[in-house]
């Protein structure tokens, strides 16, 4: 009788991967929730045992900043839902971004990164790496003809985030990481808005993604974590550098991870509907001058979106009809966000960027930069959709 055959296995979805994806079974201790491994150093039975783990024979810690078993296991669901090879965490997503490239350059290279990026990326481009004689090309997110045409033969990464904060841009993926490839040059993108749900870049053909899992993956507001994700050639290139520089995750922000994750697809679902609802009736709205929102059949790039997407991500940023004052009178005047840094979590957050990121600059100096002072970003929560439109429809209508 011939072997029989096993039928492929489907992939599991994108709930099932969350709940269980990179999870051991049995877990120590026969624990169904991950143990909090709280400790900074293991120990061995013996010299033949560390020999074992030096030689690479056994898999397993020596000290606290060179991993711990609750962060392997976070790291290993991220490696699923991202179709990865590897996930390495680190204390904050600005840690992941900042070993990351540190790794990846070196004195007399250069970089290319699109504007409309996260303002302390860009930050750590053009002032931290500037001192390092490391270069820094700036082009309009979205232009490709720029962005090949800013390639040097000293050029290492393209660095893009997709969708871009705070205007939602949207990178053609595929394009992007065709252009690195054709030159040779690593590609890397900031996925913290689009998160695994909605957009995996790896598939697209990127070759290093970035996280702040402080954000949708964590999915409370209650932990600090980075992550970086792609091939284990790569991802163990970063993981030299930061067992150097000691930008470690700790065992219990890694455990909130793991139980921030396990409701990560539920959430993110929620707050994609959430959020096309809330854009679509501020882009009917009389007082709104413009909604950036890629789910919108007005956005520029809502083709490549509905392409590349799985859902249009939980932030929503929209002009007002007015100035500095009118936007601020429609956050103050909202009852259900809190005014607050960040995005990502089951609370719906507001804020006016131009206060609360780019306050020290004045009007000119943030317009230049792409800030206008009307501008508002809405980081939609799990509440009830209808709630946060009746909402902000009364912040409207109390503010003009």
């Amino acid at each position: 009788m011939a072997d029989r055959v096993e039928p492929p296995r489907k992939p599991m979805g994108p709930s099932t991967l969350s709940v269980h994806g990179g999870e051991p079974r049995p877990k120590p201790a026969n624990s169904l929730a991950t143990p909090i491994v709280q400790t900074a150093t293991f120990t061995f039975a013996n010299t033949q045992e560390l020999k074992d783990h030096f030689d690479g024979k056994i898999d397993r810690v020596e000290y606290g900043r060179y991993g711990n078993p609750t962060q392997k296991i976070a790291e290993a669901k991220l490696t699923a839902l991202e179709g990865a090879g590897d996930c390495l965490l680190f204390s904050s997503g600005m840690a992941a971004m900042t070993t990351a490239l540190f790794a990846m350059l070196s004195r007399g290279t250069h970089i290319v990164v699109t504007d409309d990026s996260y303002r302390r990326t860009r930050q750590f481009l053009n002032q931290t790496l500037h001192r390092y004689g490391i270069e820094v090309s700036t082009v309009p997110a979205g232009d490709y003809e720029a962005l090949e045409d800013a390639i040097r033969p000293t050029t290492r990464v393209l660095l893009s985030e997709s969708p871009t904060n705070p205007y939602n841009r949207v990178l053609d993926l595929e394009r992007f990481a065709a252009i690195g490839r054709k030159h040779r040059v690593k590609t890397v993108i900031d996925a913290t808005f689009a998160t695994p749900y909605n957009v995996r870049p790896l598939e697209w053909g990127v070759d290093l993604v970035m996280h702040s899992a402080t954000k949708y993956l964590g999915g409370h507001n209650d932990l600090l974590a980075g992550a970086v994700l792609g091939s284990r050639e790569i991802v163990d290139a970063v993981r030299g550098l930061q067992g150097i520089t000691g930008a470690i995750v700790d065992p219990f922000a890694a455990y909130l991870l793991i139980r921030g994750i396990k409701t990560f697809a539920l959430r993110m679902e929620r707050q994609n509907t959430n959020a096309q609802a809330l854009a679509e009736f501020l882009a009917g709205h009389p007082r709104i001058a413009a909604v950036h929102y890629p789910g919108l059949a007005t956005h520029r790039e809502h083709d490549v979106a509905k392409r590349q997407m799985r859902g249009f991500g939980g932030v929503v940023s929209f002009e007002v009809r007015g100035d500095l004052d009118a936007a601020a009178h429609v956050v103050d005047a909202c009852t259900i966000p809190h005014l607050a840094v960040s995005l990502g979590g089951v609370e719906s957050l507001i804020e006016q960027p131009a206060i609360m990121s780019f306050y020290e600059l004045t009007t000119e100096e943030r317009l230049e930069i792409g800030i206008k002072d009307n501008l508002i970003r809405y980081s939609v929560g799990i509440e009830d959709a209808d709630d946060l439109i009746a909402d902000l429809a009364q912040a409207l209508d109390r503010t003009f």
